[in-house]
């Protein structure tokens, strides 16, 4: 009887730290979660580490809880990694074809990707992931897989992903000072996007934000291609931090009331048939007041107005975040290229009125994003707020499947794209190359 396999995920981020714990079984190759966790985090500004110790002992007590549910020692895991400090650039990489009858083999899909990564780097970056988008043979483009067509030339397209090298440290201080091996680190926006968008989606053109609560994380696809990753330092977090100095509250009471506020129902008052004028003002007036008794355990008993804190304070940081994003994307020249509009994942993505904001602003079609479905201790976790942990399941699913058929070892470059076997296995052995 075969043992099934482990993957842990960990997803470190500005408000909280999530650890889940799948195992995937041998027959079915699905997963099937057995430890979740998710403890508030310290430490953590911006998804970056701003205090190592603090940041460790928030690692830990996720990943205790997480082992204790789960009732297993994990020893490795897939570290999801965000902030401003990511970019992405698209590349291209050139060679002949080796073989004497000129048939495309793996050896010529591994040295052309190569090629592809040959970039120009600042000292302070690192590569964390190379996505061949697509191939061209000779005169023939938009190829998926190559291998065994004849051609003389071949070229590759990749989208490649950097983040800065001192982030990465940090992260791998803390889980080296745990006694854990990192199977590797993945953008928080890639992680979510495997598990949010379809492949319709993706072939029409549409871009993924993972809205944390330090930053915003952005993937946008064309013609089922990833063709831009990056990151907005502003985050839910903002929209709490707004609300407590505009109602003079404490960030927690803020954090209760933006939640209470995008839980409910917002439908607008009209007046009953039975009721005067007066009466069905006094009735909005009544139903508009939000009384903090709820949120301060009684010890204030002054009442705020829905409507100023929605149209007033959440909804004009809103619009600046979505100003943003709509400025990045005209930057990299995409708001035409994305007719499946924006996809909203992340802790803020049920922010009351964001669907709306973005729609007005924008003119895209937007939805919020649920991730996959998996089996398991699933109640608590099928939530946007759990799309990257659930996208780094997936992640590490993937490799795991591709080990046991293919045998090579991992490092910490890697792909994410779906283009079958051979593209991971060339991929893999880039990663073998690397010290």
């Amino acid at each position: 009887m075969s043992t099934s396999p482990v993957i842990t995920a960990i997803d470190l981020g500005t408000d909280k730290c999530t650890t889940l714990i799948a195992k995937l079984s041998p027959e079915t190759k699905q997963l099937k979660v057995v430890g979740v966790s998710a403890v508030p985090s310290r430490g953590m500004k911006r998804s970056q580490i701003i205090d190592l110790e603090q940041a460790m002992e928030t690692v830990a007590e996720s990943l205790d809880a997480a082992e204790r549910m789960a009732g297993l020692e994990v020893r490795s895991c897939w570290v999801s990694v965000s902030g401003s400090h990511i970019h992405s650039q698209n590349s291209k990489g050139v060679v002949a074809v080796a073989a004497p009858d000129q048939e495309i083999t793996p050896l010529d899909i591994e040295r052309v990707i190569e090629a592809a990564r040959a970039i120009s780097l600042p000292s302070d970056k690192e590569i964390i992931h190379v996505i061949p988008n697509t191939f061209k043979v000779d005169s023939q483009d938009g190829i998926k897989d190559p291998v065994g067509m004849a051609g003389v030339r071949l070229e590759a397209e990749a989208h490649i992903i950097t983040a800065m090298s001192v982030v990465l440290k940090n992260m791998q201080r803390v889980l080296e000072n745990l006694g854990l091996t990192s199977n590797g680190f993945v953008f928080a926006g890639l992680a979510g996007s495997e598990v949010v968008l379809n492949e319709t989606e993706k072939e029409l053109g549409v871009c993924l934000v993972d809205i944390g609560a330090g930053t915003t994380s952005i993937c946008t696809y064309v013609d089922g291609s990833l063709v831009y990753s990056g990151s907005i330092p502003v985050g839910a977090r903002h929209i709490t931090q707004d609300i407590a100095l505009g109602s003079r509250v404490s960030i927690d009471v803020a954090e209760q009331i933006k939640v209470k506020l995008s839980s409910e129902k917002n439908s607008i008052a009209k007046p009953l048939a039975s009721e005067s004028k007066h009466e069905f003002q006094a009735r909005r007036k009544k139903e508009d007041e939000l009384r903090l008794t709820e949120f301060t355990n009684g010890e204030s008993s002054e009442s705020l107005s829905r409507k100023v804190l929605v149209e007033g304070i959440i909804m004009p940081r809103i619009g600046e975040l979505v100003s943003l994003i709509g400025k990045r994307l005209e930057a990299e020249h995409l708001m035409s290229s994305i007719p499946a509009g924006l996809v909203i994942t992340g802790g803020g993505a049920e922010t009351i009125g964001l669907i709306q904001v973005v729609k007005q602003q924008l003119k895209v079609p937007a939805r919020i994003g649920l991730p996959t479905e998996l089996d398991g201790l699933t109640l608590d976790i099928h939530k946007p707020a759990f799309a990257t942990s659930i996208g780094l399941l997936q992640y590490g699913k993937q490799h795991a499947t591709d080990a046991e058929s293919d045998g090579f070892s991992f490092g910490r470059i890697s792909f994410l794209g779906g283009f079958g076997k051979t593209i991971q296995r060339t991929t893999q052995w880039i990663k073998s190359l690397l010290p």
